[in-house]
């Protein structure tokens, strides 16, 4: 007999595309619904991408701020530290659904549903598992990164140094107000500890937060969803820009992108907006600024590009956009410290650079400069990407037999639970109850 297919509570920030984080969260709602799941979105900040409403996804949305968007700084630190009415709200959801069928899934809480939402979910008992699109979790600002000297961090979440140390990207208040609601989630919410399992999005991720994760988290490797169309390996891959595509900030290397390609005579194309857009202008002005583009004008710049630029200062979790330029056959050339180096063979399908050495990557785009190492990357790039595609149908596939693993490990537990109260001194007795709970 078939696995009963799940009830899921998708907690999410955004219930709109804001980021990869709510992107890979929304499309995943609408993957589960097409493989017969029932999918309920929690969210904080509306609005409600129409694509859940059409496939008939059923909603929780607030209609509150994300922190950002509060117009109140006050209030938006109340929300951040302990969204209350995020935690009734989730209470009640999770009151009325089937206790065994259910498991929430949670992608983001840093940005609007705080760390209250801990205890709805473990006064459920539900199974829980959560993603790692980043590292809340586990570090003040998401990111092992600090903003004020452009480096990765490697200081001790929570100690003496880092509440010590100004890293954020504005100011060092709000550094001390991060540290604070980072104690409230582990030492209050006790946050990290609801998660049986955790869902890493790369090898060099799970790397990264494994010295972090609870002692008896289990781990498991699910890529993204990458939707994207088959159009064959390219036949003039030798032509177009090198572009950039993301958000335009600092730790996104987007200023050591500038300055390699300036070194090496080539005219940089930066795809999207951010802080520092105004001074790549400046400092720039040779660059092409095209702004955030639809997602179907994005993939045709990819496809006529002569290659990606991934300079990530940070360690990333699994970028998209270096994906999705190998599912357009167009090289990338990466960063190797960030979590992008892991789908990129160097030489292979693209090129990697020392992170932060602008040297290292004027020396990259120089070597781009040569037609028929370019064709050969292409072709390397297009088959690493289609011989094993991440697409939203293979991710969903993944993530069910996640779901099956927790919900089957959470339903032995209940098992025991139940035969360990009854204390029953006969094992023919308890093996004839233990049967009847799996029939029941």
């Amino acid at each position: 007999m078939a696995a009963p297919r799940p009830t899921v509570v998708i907690c999410v920030d955004h219930a709109f595309v804001s980021g990869g984080q709510a992107k890979v969260a929304i499309e995943s709602a609408l993957g589960l619904a097409a493989h017969g799941a029932r999918p309920i979105l929690f969210a904080a900040a509306a609005p409600v991408d129409e694509r859940l409403t059409k496939a008939g996804v059923e909603m929780v949305c607030l209609d509150q701020h994300d922190l950002l968007g509060n117009p109140s700084r006050a209030a938006a630190a109340v929300q951040g530290t302990w969204n209350l009415a995020a935690a009734r709200a989730l209470a009640d959801l999770l009151a009325r659904l089937p206790r065994d069928e259910t498991i929430v899934h949670v992608h983001g809480w840093a940005k609007a549903l705080s760390p209250s939402i801990a205890a709805p979910i473990r006064a459920s008992g539900l199974p829980a598992l959560y993603t790692l699109h980043e590292y809340f979790l586990f570090c003040p600002n998401g990111g092992f990164y600090d903003y004020q000297t452009n480096e990765v961090c490697h200081r001790t979440p929570l100690s003496p140094s880092c509440w010590a140390t100004h890293c954020d990207s504005r100011n060092y208040p709000r550094k001390l107000w991060r540290n604070a609601r980072l104690t409230v989630a582990q030492r209050l919410a006790r946050l990290p500890e609801i998660f049986s399992d955790y869902v890493c999005i790369s090898d060099y991720q799970q790397q990264i937060v494994g010295p972090y994760l609870p002692k008896r988290a289990r781990l498991h490797r699910v890529s993204n969803p990458i939707d994207c169309e088959n159009l064959g390996r390219k036949s003039d891959p030798a032509t177009g820009d090198v572009i950039f595509v993301g958000r335009l900030s600092a730790e996104k290397g987007a200023f050591l992108f500038a300055e390699a390609a300036a070194r090496a005579g080539l005219r940089p194309a930066f795809i999207g907006d951010g802080p520092i857009a105004d001074e790549l202008r400046t400092r720039y002005p040779q660059a092409r600024f095209l702004g955030w583009l639809p997602p179907d004008r994005v993939r045709a710049e990819m496809r006529a590009a002569r290659a990606l630029a991934f300079p990530s200062l940070w360690y990333e979790g699994q970028p998209l956009t270096v994906l999705e330029a190998k599912a357009m056959g167009t090289p990338i050339v990466v960063s190797d410290i960030c979590a992008g180096r892991e789908e990129v063979e160097d030489g292979v399908g693209g090129l990697w650079f020392s992170s932060g050495d602008v040297d290292s990557l004027e020396a990259a785009l120089l070597r781009l400069k040569d037609d028929a190492l370019v064709a050969r990357l292409s072709d390397g790039a297009y088959d690493a990407f289609w011989r094993d595609p991440p697409t939203l149908d293979r991710h969903v596939e993944r993530i069910l037999a996640v779901y099956a693993e927790v919900r089957e490990r959470k339903r032995v537990e209940r098992r025991e639970e139940c035969l360990q109260k009854m204390a029953l001194p006969s094992p023919a007795l308890r093996e004839k109850v233990a049967s009847r709970s799996e029939v029941g």
